[in-house]
């Protein structure tokens, strides 16, 4: 399954106003309350995540065996404990951390690498496009999850290059979506009177095409962003992604897999908060979508 998508905004059409086009898109997303409800419900995973030493003094890599499976609700273990006798609450805080790192950090890397491709091969046109964009089709006709966990495979267990392998396979998407939408506008009558003003490649670049082309990027960068949570979470299930005992909600699927029958919603919450980060960042990203499109 590839991660590119079908829907996305398309470019405007017209240099945009700065301040006046980003405000409008603002006032009209704060109206969409799903949107303002994911929004604010991230905000809260993610702190917890950030603050988590502040929210909890238990360490998160300490267990007891006398304090195994204990259900939700015990006393002073408000969520219970994991196999090891380890606080839940605390290592769904702690884990969130590494989580929503192997969420935003290899999409945010894969922006930096493959916006810039993406935006010269649009711009520049020609032989540069077409050796950009055959070369990202040769890493497509790979399945991504698969991809992801060859390059891990190889690589071996571990952050960086858990890191490494998930940039990779989210670099050739994000190169097709920006060439396809500087290709748009570079096509727009203010390109050519910018030309004609003496101004240079990269300040049209800068000036003209970045502000059009941010708006259908950064809608695909929130998707992608769900995206890169689910296969990190995959990664670390199979034993390819973070080591134990560093929490991490992939992680803790595997370790509480054979407590399924025994404490079904124990095993079940790291699951749970995959689903529900994940499921924000794609409502976010529709709601960014619906957005950007009014006429």
């Amino acid at each position: 399954m590839n991660t590119t998508t079908a829907s996305l905004p398309r470019a405007q059409a017209a240099p945009v106003q700065g301040g006046s086009y980003w405000s409008d898109i603002g006032r009209r997303l704060v109206r969409d309350r799903i949107a303002v409800g994911c929004m604010i419900l991230l905000a809260l995973i993610i702190f917890g995540a950030i603050a988590a030493p502040m929210l909890t003094s238990v360490d998160p890599t300490k267990g007891s065996a006398l304090l195994r499976l204990k259900p939700i609700g015990t006393a002073g273990h408000w969520l219970g404990t994991d196999e090891l006798g380890r606080d839940m609450l605390t290592r769904l805080l702690y884990g969130g951390r590494m989580s929503l790192l192997m969420g935003i950090a290899p999409v945010a890397m894969a922006l930096a690498i493959g916006g810039s491709l993406g935006m010269v091969a649009g711009f520049v046109g020609g032989r540069l496009n077409a050796i950009i964009m055959r070369s990202v089709d040769v890493v497509f006709a790979f399945p991504s999850v698969l991809l992801a966990v060859a390059i891990a495979g190889a690589l071996g267990a571990g952050i960086g290059n858990t890191l490494l392998a998930l940039t990779i396979v989210m670099v050739p998407p994000l190169v097709r979506v920006t060439e396809s939408a500087v290709t748009q506008v570079r096509a727009v009558e203010f390109i050519d009177a910018a030309r004609a003003s003496g101004a240079g490649s990269v300040q049209i670049m800068r000036a003209h095409v970045l502000g059009n082309v941010i708006g259908p990027v950064l809608v695909y960068v929130t998707s992608l962003m769900s995206v890169s949570i689910i296969m990190a979470a995959g990664l670390s299930f199979i034993g390819l992604g973070v080591k134990p005992p560093t929490p991490e909600w992939g992680l803790m699927l595997n370790t509480l897999r054979n407590s399924l029958y025994s404490q079904p919603l124990l095993a079940a919450l790291p699951g749970v908060l995959i689903f529900i980060v994940s499921l924000c960042f794609n409502l976010v990203a529709d709601a960014l979508r619906s957005a950007m499109e009014v006429k």
